[in-house]
């Protein structure tokens, strides 16, 4: 199964080999022609492809079909047009060498003349990537959208494809199909209930997109069970599990891991470890719809569809080497690049609907690297490598030398809301940078980040903030360096990315606690153990202990810094130094 990664090492040249080992930190390689999700692939001789399309003008719109191709492990990327007929993304058993690739009837317009209306297709091909002699086996008469590629489980020799299905009244359903002879017949299997739906209780006043369980990821362990963790309307994803290889499931009950209508990606390695995908990220309290300006459809008030996403700008990764029992990680892979855009739903267009980097596809490279596809719309997707060791790292320090590319800082404009009305950006808002690097008092030439309240009619939150991530322990010492010029911060640690103007943290961290005052700089330094179930403070000459709220089991990873400010307060509170140690 990971015979390709011998592969492409041999594809490479001396100097490709001494670049891809040089890859540590998350390195951006390319922009796909796809939003991430089943567009990636290799083919048997080591090239790596991601299929997509150029010129797409609307989300629905074919454009001109391409893939784009490395054949350096990822390194460099060359656009090739696809040939009509062909296989396409697939994945490929290897033992028999047969690819086989999975296809709504209306994915792709050339299957249309052959396979016909309605269904879902399997698509066998023993000759490859490139050959046109496909043979096509119906699934179902049902359209089953959002499939990733055959997943094939080599202790079984057993074939399985997961989508989910929308019924006309916009109910969400996971279906699994499996084979046991290479893909020439497959077999319906009807999973246990789905997820929850959300409720509305404070501090929401509206409903959520109404999700179910959607958008299932699976992998195997190395005892054979196979576990799969779905996307909910829910704050946390839902786990499935099978002992027998798919042909019946339990579940679903819910995981440690927070992520709100947002995809889950599980990718288990040669080595046997497995790299979590997630977006590890909490929403803002859902508004009352039936106040909104312009007003919205019932659609979006009712939860069937949603009104504004707020929590798709950041993607983690987390990894595990003993079957899920503990994992490392939560570290930020990439912050949308667009996250403080006040074009935000209109740039880019709309090829895609969304603009975010929720969503992807990994795969493993040589010498431990990691290759992630992942985000949606040109604007925003990216491809990256990025070094596995990277994900055992357990300190990080931000003087802001570098910027403010590491934090978010985002706030909200008051902007059309909905999920297809005009450039919506897929339900998002406009958006402006809150808090800024400003010049150090000092007059020393060197920039401290200033987080004050600005009060502005335009902005949906009033309050800045600073959202830093650090490697998760459940052990930990965060160092922040500040000078309190107006009403103070609040500080909070949490296991999840909070957005930079919710006023809800102090609640839903697991701990908080206010900065009122400073004279001059001070370092407050919260030394947390989660074990202990504490957190002791150093406030300046202050020194006391505080209760954690709840409990992290994978340790804590974040830090969300806002003002206190109930009223404009343009001095706020200067920030020089962040830092977490172990």
């Amino acid at each position: 199964m990971y015979e390709y990664i011998k592969q492409i090492e041999n594809n490479l040249s001396k100097e490709d080999r001494e670049f891809l080992k040089s890859v540590y930190a998350p390195r951006v390689v390319a922009v796909p022609p796809s939003d991430a999700c089943r567009s990636m692939c290799v083919t048997p001789d080591g090239e790596i492809r991601i299929y997509g399309a150029l010129d797409k003008k609307e989300p629905t719109d074919v454009g001109k079909p391409v893939y784009i191709a490395s054949r350096d492990g990822g390194l460099t990327w060359k656009t090739h047009f696809t040939e009509e007929g062909t296989l396409g993304p697939a994945t490929r058993n290897p033992r028999t060498g047969r690819c086989i690739s999975v296809y709504p009837s209306e994915f792709r317009p050339e299957w249309k003349k052959s396979i016909g209306l309605p269904g879902t297709w399997a698509v066998l091909n023993d000759e490859g990537f490139d050959d046109k002699n496909n043979r096509t086996v119906k699934l179902t008469d049902r359209l089953v959208h959002v499939l990733k590629l055959p997943y094939y489980l080599e202790s079984c020799s057993r074939w399985l494809i997961v989508g989910e299905y929308t019924y006309p009244d916009h109910r969400k359903e996971i279906v699994t199909f499996y084979s046991d002879d290479d893909g020439e017949s497959w077999q319906e299997i009807a999973m246990p209930k789905a997820a929850p739906l959300f409720e509305v209780k404070p501090p929401h006043k509206g409903t959520r997109w109404q999700q179910y369980s959607v958008e299932p990821t699976v992998v195997e362990l190395s005892s054979g069970e196979l576990v799969m963790f779905v996307r909910t309307s829910q704050d946390y994803y839902y786990r499935y599990r099978s002992q027998d290889h798919g042909t019946s499931w339990e579940g679903p009950t819910q995981t440690d891991f927070h992520g709100t209508i947002t995809m889950p990606v599980l990718q288990k390695l040669s080595d046997g470890r497995i790299v979590f995908f997630f977006c590890n990220t909490q929403p803002m309290p859902e508004l009352d719809l039936n106040t909104v300006f312009p007003p919205l459809g019932a659609d979006e008030v009712n939860g069937i569809w949603e009104d504004v996403f707020t929590n798709r700008d950041a993607n983690h990764l987390a990894i595990t080497a003993d079957d899920m029992r503990t994992w490392q990680g939560f570290r930020e892979l990439f912050l949308n690049e667009l996250r403080n855009d006040a074009d935000f739903r209109s740039v880019g267009g709309r090829n895609s609907n969304d603009k975010s980097v929720h969503q992807a596809q990994m795969l493993e490279l040589p010498y431990n690297k990691l290759l992630v596809h992942f985000g949606q719309n040109v604007s925003a997707r990216k491809v990256v490598i990025l070094d596995l060791a990277w994900l055992y790292e357990q300190e990080r320090e931000e003087d802001f030398r570098l910027g403010l590319g590491n934090l978010s800082t985002q706030m909200y404009l008051k902007s059309n809301l909905g999920g297809f009305h005009g450039f919506s950006g897929h339900c998002a808002y406009n958006r402006t940078n809150g808090a800024l690097l400003v010049p150090d008092p000092a007059g020393n030439f060197e920039e401290v980040l200033q987080i004050c309240r600005v009060e502005d009619e335009r902005l949906v939150y009033q309050k800045q903030g600073a959202v830093w991530n650090f490697p998760a322990s459940p052990q930990g010492r965060v160092e922040v360096r500040l000078s309190v010029l107006g009403s103070g911060v609040r500080l909070s640690l949490s296991d999840h990315w909070f957005n930079p103007a919710d006023e809800t943290v102090a609640e839903g961290a697991h701990v908080s606690l206010p900065i009122t005052h400073s004279e001059g700089w001070m370092t407050v330094v919260l030394s947390y153990d989660t074990q202990a179930g504490t957190v002791f403070v150093t406030a300046g000459e202050q020194r006391y202990e505080l209760p954690l709220q709840q409990t992290a089991p994978n340790g804590l990873s974040y830090l969300h810094i806002q003002t206190l400010a109930e009223e404009e307060d343009p001095k706020g509170t200067l920030i020089k130094l962040l830092k977490k140690s172990v």
